[in-house]
């Protein structure tokens, strides 16, 4: 398992971030902000990013892909956390295709997975039914019905939900909420007859939707993978994205904690630089610590899912560890960031404040730390 970057990744993170700092600056996310963009990012900025290759790293070479796996990702999305870069990359790509390769068909993938590479397409996994994430408490309904399927029920907290071509929703044919066992997984066409999608206004301002199932039909075509079976690809699709926003969560921390620092180099109070107070060095020391320990995390995080040899379970552990370590030194340092800036930090007059909302909900997004660590002791008992 490798903690560090090959020569090759640590090329595309320098362009990743050169390309991010030039072409999708913090000032443009200001300005998706306050124009009101509905799809919440700048599309001709993601056919850029998909004419670089960005949306085929993970998938294999057969499939149209360039075969670079999650650690290959993982620098994409430190980049965009340094620059608070807004894209579909998570949704239609990381959580989107990769559960139309690991479930779908044959006629799915042809279908769809080359549209999505190469950002003809889009669409949005809907999972969530509380405000709090929980996949294996899917209660949406999806009943046999005329050779097909009768969808019922509601999801919320659709990343990038709104526009989008189609959704993966998580429906139970079988079994209670809390089961894995009786999860499947359909294709559901935005235009579907039946299905009313909302926005849903989160205080990052990025895309984000409510939808309602009312009776929505739908053949046995819309079916990925086994009837009742598709836990095991969901939660590996749900591991890239949360190894993927732990690696955001990242960028965003090292980015917002080099401001802080050069925030402590220039300010003046009492006559002397408030970087020379002991206590603030004291501070600041211990966040780089903190900072260390995430990446550490982070990147056995992304390593262990392009370890075929490691279990699902450890697998599984690994990202818990890395979201939850990634997510609680985010949200230390942003609290410290606002803290040592003063009353500033929390003004829209400074990048700092842009930098917590997002944090605040990354952390929340496929899995709080309450969570992470539930799951990740569920997976040590696992393994004893």
């Amino acid at each position: 398992m490798s903690l560090v970057y090959s020569e090759e990744q640590r090329l595309l993170a320098d362009s990743a971030r050169e390309f991010l700092a030039a072409r999708s600056p913090v000032a443009a996310q200001r300005r998706l902000r306050d124009e009101a963009c509905e799809p919440g990012y700048d599309p001709q900025l993601w056919q850029e990013t998909v004419g670089l290759g960005w949306s085929a790293i993970p998938f294999p070479e057969a499939l149209g892909g360039l075969n670079f796996g999650c650690m290959g990702l993982g620098p994409i999305f430190e980049a965009m956390g340094r620059n608070l870069s807004a894209s579909p990359l998570l949704s239609s790509v990381v959580l989107g295709g990769s559960l139309i390769h690991l479930a779908g068909s044959a006629a799915q993938q042809d279908q769809w997975l080359t549209a999505l590479i190469s950002g003809e397409r889009r669409m949005a996994m809907a999972l969530d039914e509380k405000p709090r994430h929980g996949p294996v408490h899917t209660a949406l309904t999806a009943t046999a019905e005329f050779g097909g399927y009768r969808l019922d029920g509601e999801k919320f907290f659709v990343i990038d939900g709104l526009g989008v071509d189609a959704y993966l929703v998580a429906a139970r044919t079988d079994g209670q909420a809390g089961e894995e066992q009786g999860i499947s997984v359909f294709l559901v066409p935005a235009d579907t007859p039946g299905l009313q999608v909302s926005a849903l206004s989160l205080i990052d301002s990025r895309n984000y939707a409510q939808l309602r199932f009312s009776a929505v039909q739908l053949g046995s075509e819309a079916l990925l993978g086994t009837l009742g079976a598709a836990w095991p690809a969901l939660d590996e699709a749900l591991d890239r994205g949360r190894a993927c926003l732990a690696a955001e969560l990242l960028g965003a921390a090292e980015q917002l904690f080099a401001l802080t620092l050069d925030y402590l180099k220039t300010r003046v109070q009492f006559d002397a630089l408030i970087g020379s107070f002991q206590a603030l060095q004291h501070r600041a020391a211990r966040l780089h610590v903190e900072l260390q320990l995430a990446r550490s995390a982070v990147m056995a995080a992304l390593s262990a899912l392009d370890d075929s040899a490691l279990s699902a379970a450890e697998r599984g552990r690994l990202v818990s560890l890395g979201k939850w370590k990634a997510g609680e030194a985010a949200a230390r340092i942003s609290n410290e960031a606002v803290q040592m800036h003063g009353g500033i930090g929390v003004t829209d007059e400074l990048d700092v404040g842009l930098y917590l909302k997002r944090i605040r909900v990354v952390q929340a997004c496929l899995g709080d730390s309450d969570f992470q660590c539930a799951r990740y002791a569920a997976f040590e008992s696992l393994e004893k």
